[in-house]
């Protein structure tokens, strides 16, 4: 038996909220001429612990590759904090202005959801992404 959501309805509530953060394959990037086209544009905004970078793709949606500086740690502590990053990607990323291809450099440091959620939050305004409206 499914429960009713805050509507009445049974179950594409649950699937509606799902699908409003969830964080699809095509909008990763992955190929690494894509990221390194990125990076050779040199368009990038910095806050303490992280750095973005950004170059227009001419889709209606961002894509988003996490990478991290050479001496970041073991295995075990880049792939805590790509999995940090992307959670606070995905609750920010409706906020933002679609079209971008996005590079996301990440330093040694805190690696706590709500300090990413601040760090991304920054980034995107000052790269004058974020819009203003939630």
């Amino acid at each position: 038996m499914k429960k009713a959501g805050p509507e009445g309805d049974s179950g594409n509530f649950q699937e509606e909220f799902r699908g409003k953060f969830r964080f699809r394959r095509i909008e990763r990037l992955k190929r690494r001429e894509e990221i390194g086209a990125v990076f050779n544009h040199r368009k990038g905004v910095s806050c303490q612990g992280a750095k973005l970078f950004r170059l227009e793709n001419g889709l209606p949606y961002n894509r988003i590759a996490f990478t991290f500086a050479r001496k970041y740690g073991n295995a075990v502590e880049r792939n805590r904090s790509r999995r940090v990053s992307r959670e606070a990607y995905r609750y920010i990323r409706n906020r933002l202005i679609g079209g971008f291809d996005l590079v996301l450099l990440v330093y040694p440091g805190k690696d706590f959801l709500k300090d990413r959620s601040r760090q991304m939050e920054a980034l995107f305004s000052r790269a004058g992404l974020l819009t203003e409206t939630e």
